[in-house]
């Protein structure tokens, strides 16, 4: 039989559409409902394996050939008291049959395991929301713990939701009663039996998850049973439950991808991955000089694993050690590399000035996250722009490059290496942390796609001397790049000096002559500002006043917000910069096309300060700063407003 829902749901990515027709179709006793797109939500203690329930139900619609994508949500805290609001970890994930920018902004599903749970995630529920709850930790003393007098499971405060109250603790430790567990390890396994029963509701594959727990607890068989064990009764019990009258089908996003080979990839894989391919172009050792920092320490771990492509991970004991070391490999002659957030960038801002002036290549990784100071380690900003434009004494401009995407990430990386390498200079590139742990769909680029990142040494002598003698002048530049020579240490004839010191221009040699530094230093800055960048790409539908100019991370939600105004009849303009530094070429051309520029951004308007002070334009400024991203809804409200003033 077939059947219509009449309330339309509010697409997080475009218009907002009714789920038609939601075709409903027997399965047994059970109905299924197509639909076009979900938002789920897991919550519960930062013990309770949230993030790995969400990153395993994300593998398999992934594989299934859904567009998607992930917001990872936890507390900084190893592990914050059990129970209390301040320990809730949640995962979000919005996947579709069609093109998707954004994790969503309301779920349409909360899996809440405890009362805790529930009171943090709630209020981002729309009404008619669906709510599974494990019945088990609704308890006084839990209740009392996050202020609930009441229980909100009878006292009608949830009565604007479809509420499923499910005893996941008591069904996990029943369905794993014969196995040699006490009541606290099979207790443990409750997210499995959560993950199975969402499974069953969004018919999700089960094969890849049911071989990663095997794989997972390779060494501990009967551990690796019991998870299966309690995956499987979950979704045996979506089966026979009369509370899960009806099951959803999302079906796969077929036209959404390109022809290809995809995975499932986070922004600091995909980073790491595109290092690693940059290295390869290049034909160049990787070396990563590095200290844990949240959330960047990902990266560290993921390189690490990789030996066989000539990778190369310190782990420093400080933040100045890490990027000493990869600014000495950079010296060696490898791809250099360190890795850090907003914190680690101020104490290594030394040492990137001295990679200034001694003109090497080094990539500088910020996965900027909230702050100042310590911060918010486990929340997404956007603030350390200026600190990466002007954070050095002197004049020490470096070049600055930031991805849009989770899978962006990989060709960002390769772009900042291909600048680091051809002009020889250190240069930012700037992730945070929601592009860090959010993940997407990534299509695998075959190895003639990439580009050529072959870098040249000096091999000889370069200069002539007034008495006919060939020596080599480590500051003897490239005309077209400004760049100097790499020369590898220990080759012969190609001595030279380095260090911190102003440098006589050509042979290197120590200089304090005030003309010489002026010429130094505006040939270093002419050398950034003459880096080739593409033009900035303006998708303009025709008939548009205002312009919504974007970086980094706040690309999905911007695109969304832009496609919602479009769908309902309201031209505007939206362009999105990779390279701040130097700008397009085009950009000042670009914003004097339009009578309005909004810039939104995650800190107090650092991006609308630079474009007001280079280019004159009165770009509007929209902020916020409380560690999460955007919301498309939100940002379409604030366009219209600017262009409807």
């Amino acid at each position: 039989m077939t059947s219509q829902v009449s309330s339309p749901a509010e697409q997080a990515d475009g218009t907002d559409e009714t789920v038609v027709g939601a075709q409903r179709k027997p399965v047994g006793a059970k109905d299924v409902r197509r639909l076009d797109r979900v938002i789920i939500r897991f919550a519960g203690d930062s013990g309770d394996g949230m993030q790995l329930t969400g990153d395993r139900f994300t593998s398999e619609t992934a594989s299934f050939g859904n567009d998607l994508s992930t917001l990872p949500n936890f507390p900084a805290e190893i592990r914050a008291p059990a129970g209390t609001l301040p320990g809730v970890s949640s995962f979000q994930l919005h996947f579709a049959d069609h093109d998707i920018l954004t994790p969503g902004d309301a779920p349409n599903v909360l899996v809440a395991m405890n009362p805790a749970a529930l009171k943090a995630n709630v209020g981002d529920l729309p009404r008619g929301a669906e709510i599974i709850v494990n019945t088990d930790e609704f308890t006084r003393r839990t209740m009392q713990k996050v202020g609930y007098d009441t229980s909100p499971l009878e006292d009608g405060s949830l009565d604007g939701y479809h509420l499923h109250p499910v005893p996941l603790t008591t069904l996990t430790v029943e369905a794993l009663k014969d196995f040699d567990l006490s009541r606290k390890e099979a207790e443990r396994s409750k997210n499995m039996f959560a993950l199975g029963l969402l499974s069953w509701m969004y018919h999700r594959p089960t094969e890849g998850t049911e071989k990663f727990l095997n794989t997972k607890f390779a060494k501990k068989p009967d551990i690796a049973a019991a998870n299966i064990a309690a995956y499987r009764a979950g979704w045996n019990f979506g089966e026979t439950t009369e509370d899960f009258a009806v099951s959803y089908e999302v079906a796969p996003a077929a036209t959404a991808f390109p022809p290809g080979v995809y995975r499932n990839i986070s922004g600091n894989l995909a980073l790491s991955y595109g290092l690693i391919a940059a290295s390869r172009q290049a034909d160049l050792p990787l070396f990563l000089g590095s200290y844990p920092i949240t959330p960047a320490s990902d990266i560290l771990h993921e390189l690490s694993r990789h030996k066989n492509f000539g990778v190369r991970t310190f782990q420093a004991e400080d933040e100045i050690a890490g990027i000493g070391a990869a600014l000495g490999a950079a010296f060696g002659g490898s791809l250099a590399v360190t890795t850090t957030s907003g914190p680690g960038v101020a104490l290594k801002s030394e040492t990137i000035g001295l990679a200034v002036s001694l003109e090497l290549p080094l990539l500088v990784v910020d996965i900027q996250r909230g702050g100042p100071s310590t911060g918010l380690p486990t929340k997404t900003e956007q603030a350390d722009l200026l600190q990466a434009m002007y954070g050095r004494n002197g004049e020490a401009p470096v070049p600055i490059v930031a991805p849009r995407t989770p899978a962006d990430c990989f060709s960002a990386a390769l772009e900042a290496a291909r600048i680091a390498l051809a002009y020889r200079t250190p240069v930012f590139l700037l992730s945070d942390g929601y592009l860090a742990n959010g993940s997407e769909p990534w299509r695998v680029p075959e190895p003639d796609e990439l580009p050529d990142l072959a870098v040249q040494f000096a091999q000889g002598p370069n200069h002539t001397l007034d008495d006919g003698t060939e020596v080599f002048w480590p500051y003897q530049r490239d005309p077209q790049t400004l760049a100097r020579p790499w020369a590898v240490p220990g080759t012969p004839g190609l001595e030279h000096r380095i260090g911190g010191i102003e440098k006589q221009d050509g042979s290197g040699n120590i200089s304090y002559d005030p003309a010489n530094h002026d010429f130094m230093v505006r040939t270093r800055q002419a050398k950034i500002d003459g880096i080739d960048v593409p033009d900035l790409a303006v998708d303009d539908p025709g008939g548009a006043r205002t312009l919504v100019l974007g970086w980094g991370s706040t690309y999905g939600p911007i695109t969304a917000a832009v496609r919602r105004l479009r769908t309902a009849g309201v031209p505007i303009a939206q362009a999105h910069l990779r390279h701040l530094n130097p700008f397009p070429p085009n950009l000042g051309e670009v914003l004097k096309r339009y009578d309005k520029v909004v810039v939104p951004e995650m800190n107090l308007g650092q991006l609308a300060a630079l474009i007001r002070a280079k280019y004159l334009v009165d770009a509007q400024s929209y902020n916020q700063v409380n560690g999460m991203p955007f919301k498309a809804e939100q940002l379409a409200a604030v366009l219209k407003e600017a262009i409807d003033d």
